[in-house]
């Protein structure tokens, strides 16, 4: 470049942002991802999050006892019944960064957020939010968009119980197409409850309350029969609940802290990994292997620190080693309270000693007898790799030193080769790989892990995606299911689904498998295109695009070129996560929707067939 070519560099070139520009401007900084809401830890779910972790750190400070949220369907509204924002700083607590109570440790100690970020995000975040106090028989609120002040209301007096409520709807510039999923919102206060017994959160109607804290947590999440009965510990800044599914052959953990939900694990739980395995050993004085011992585990970890530290704003994985200023690391506090507490249970509970002992020798045998098996598994799926045209690698792993982009790695699970030929020309190769199904995959329902191993394509799939042995390995954040909307798609979905459900349905449990959706209709004029997802889309789009226009209605994924594929996978793509119910086991939709064909099963599909396929014509949705 030349030096006549070189761009000017002064005063004017330096640019001061105001505060809600900067979260606008940077809204990853402050939230994580964006999203549509498919996923839980998507921006909007982290948007109430924020908003609720303030009405918590109210009843952990014990001041009130209730919650209520509300959704009307786009617009969010928390009340709490705490002490209320002091009314002479309601607006600047929402709308100035660094200003916030939580700043001096003696009106809150040990809670969730101490930066004075979360609230502000919420508002800078949303096309209208509403703040508004209740203090000693008076009360104040404001107005915002986008961050701005748009009205600030007077003192007035009022009956109303002291407290604080939060309105807002996201700004769908920051989160087009977005849609909050109650199941996700559902767990969320799941364990909001869990972890604060006592109190009761009330959403739409619906009442979630604890009284035996992690211990109800791991009944609700049980699947299957429980090999002895839960060990429940608690102490102060600790609390944890242990026990083994005769279902899971995976590890499954729940962990906590200052009662956030740490998704990722961190400091804490990788310090009950470590103290679970060491107290065993020790009690049993033998050295068995440590998967054999945390196999099929279910267990949840809550603790308490002070001034947290974690890896980012979202606080999914706590990141510090200290539980205060002046206490001992995480580490030794979590090896020494098992060492104490689960050794003594153990001794005084010889029963539950010997079921343990039982199910570390089963995995054992297991593990042994399944090795010779997994040893050819492993050597012939290395072979076919080096000519593996099934999969389409991208350049992003969960095990790259390019950590920025982990959570957006994707794997698109396909059926034929003009479908995964396709999203192969229009993928993003850093974070987008293509898994490609030989024709209708294997029903694998009823069958054992062996088929796994057994069956090349099912064999293939578990190595590209680093399953095998632990979900903590998952190479892509997301696997997405990509068929055509068609019979023959369904049900192909639906044995895949199968496959996840019977061996790795934690993959399903902590929100990893979605279904792809693909627009039905392409409307265009010569000025303008639009993709439409359903019938009430394909009509305002003709509405709206003036007479004749060209429709296009897609009837395979195939049919679709690369260069339109792009906008289906880019950033506007439109995922229907997998999601189980609180209302069936695994075991129960197996057998229900893959078992014998039994006269309730062809009832169901005789009421329901028009029905779905209409749905799934008009609306296209996935309905699991």
């Amino acid at each position: 470049m030349s030096e006549n070519q070189q761009v000017n560099y002064s005063e004017e070139n330096i640019r001061t942002l105001e505060w809600q520009e900067h979260v606008r401007l940077r809204p990853g900084m402050y939230i994580g991802k964006l999203g549509d809401g498919s996923s839980a830890d998507d921006g909007i779910y982290i948007l109430l999050k924020e908003v609720i972790d303030n009405s918590i750190d109210e009843f952990r400070m014990k001041a009130g006892k209730r919650i209520e949220i509300k959704l009307d369907d786009i617009r969010m509204t928390v009340r709490d019944y705490g002490r209320g924002i002091p009314l002479g700083k309601v607006v600047d607590v929402v709308s100035k960064m660094n200003t916030g109570g939580k700043y001096d440790s003696k009106a809150f100690k040990k809670s969730v957020g101490l930066n004075g970020v979360g609230t502000k995000a919420v508002n800078a975040l949303s096309i209208f939010f509403k703040v508004k106090s209740v203090r000693d028989g008076k009360t104040k609120s404001a107005d915002f968009s986008q961050g701005n002040l748009t009205e600030e209301f007077p003192e007035t007096e009022t009956t109303e119980r002291n407290g604080t409520e939060i309105t807002f709807v996201p700004d769908p510039e920051i989160f087009p197409h977005f849609k909050f999923r109650k199941e996700y919102i559902q767990r969320m206060l799941r364990n909001y409850a869990y972890l604060n017994p006592g109190l009761k959160i009330v959403f739409n109607g619906e009442t979630y309350f604890s009284e035996n804290g992690l211990k109800d947590l791991l009944q609700e999440e049980l699947e299957g029969e429980i090999l002895y009965p839960i060990i429940h510990l608690k102490a102060e800044d600790i609390e944890l609940a242990i026990t083994h599914s005769d279902k899971s052959q995976s590890e499954t953990y729940f962990s906590f802290v200052n009662g956030q939900n740490t998704t990722q694990g961190g400091t804490h739980l990788n310090a009950f990994r470590e103290a679970y395995v060491k107290t065993i050993r020790e009690f049993f004085n033998k050295n068995f292997e440590a998967s054999d011992i945390r196999k099929s585990i279910i267990a949840a970890i809550s603790i308490n620190v002070e001034e947290p530290v974690f890896e980012s704003q979202t606080k999914t994985k706590l990141g510090s080693n200290d539980m205060g200023p002046e206490g001992p690391t995480v580490r030794t506090f979590v090896i020494d309270f098992l060492k104490t507490h689960l050794d003594n249970y153990l001794h005084k509970n010889p029963e539950i000693a010997e079921a343990i002992h039982r199910k570390i020798l089963v995995s054992e045998r297991e593990r042994k007898e399944l090795s010779g098996i997994q040893k050819l598994a492993r050597e012939r799926a290395k072979k076919v790799s080096l000519h593996n045209k099934k999969l389409r690698d991208c350049r992003q792993h969960y095990n790259d030193q390019k950590a920025e982009r982990k959570s957006e790695t994707q794997i698109f699970i396909t059926e034929g080769d003009s479908a995964s030929g396709s999203i192969t020309k229009s993928r993003d190769v850093e974070t987008q790989a293509v898994f490609s199904l030989k024709g209708k995959p294997l029903n694998c329902y009823g069958l054992t892990k062996k088929v796994v191993y057994e069956n090349e394509e099912f064999n293939l799939l578990q190595a590209a995606l680093n399953i095998e042995d632990s979900l903590e390995d998952l190479r892509y954040n997301q696997v997405i299911i990509a068929t055509d909307a068609d019979v023959d798609g369904m049900h192909i979905r639906l044995l895949m689904i199968t496959f996840f459900l019977q061996f790795f349905p934690d993959v399903i449990k902590n929100g990893h498998l979605y279904i792809l959706q693909t627009p039905l209709f392409r409307v265009r004029n010569k000025k303008e295109t639009r993709y439409c997802y359903s019938e009430d889309e394909r009509l305002k789009a003709l509405a709206e695009l003036g007479k004749h226009p060209e429709i296009t209605r897609f009837k395979g994924l195939g049919e679709i070129s690369p260069d339109e594929f792009k906008h289906f996978i880019g950033k506007d793509i439109r995922l229907e996560p997998v999601v189980i119910g609180k209302d069936q086991t695994i075991d129960q939709l197996l057998e229900f929707y893959m078992g014998k064909n039994t006269p309730d099963r062809q009832n169901f599909i005789l009421e329901n067939l028009v029905v779905e396929i209409d749905d799934l014509e008009n609306k296209g949705k996935q309905v699991v």
